[in-house]
């Protein structure tokens, strides 16, 4: 069984910056697991913003974030981290955090195996 679970989440102000946490815990080992950041705004789909592979060698973003945010992790302590600068109103949203099972997944939020609840982050001009 996997828990995943996000924390961060504020208000912010346009330019600004805001890092989001990520803790997993998992009976195996975490660097068996790929991780990726999602969010999804009102009345909008959920898009992929970041992934990471198995031991961080290997990141991807869509251009919508490339160059302001930045994936990362720790699999010391089974922690995945998004360092999100210069901040948009168009970030706005509730943000995820997903673990996909022997990697592979990249941004396709189908997949993942396991995610967590969100944290909420609003960006206001």
């Amino acid at each position: 069984q996997v828990q995943v679970e996000e924390s961060g989440g504020d208000l912010v102000q346009v330019g600004g910056s805001l890092n989001l946490s990520c803790s997993v815990s998992t009976t195996l080992r975490f660097d068996m697991y790929a991780m990726g950041w999602f969010r999804q705004a009102s009345g909008k789909e959920r898009e992929g913003v970041a992934s990471i592979d198995l031991n961080g060698r290997t990141t991807r973003y869509p251009d919508s974030v490339k160059g302001r945010f930045a994936i990362s992790r720790d699999n010391t302590k089974n922690m995945v981290y998004l360092q999100r600068n210069r901040l948009e109103p168009e970030d706005t949203g509730r943000y995820y955090c997903a673990a996909a099972f022997g990697g592979g997944s990249g941004l396709r939020a189908a997949g993942y195996n396991y995610g967590g609840q969100g944290t909420e982050v609003f960006v206001y001009s």
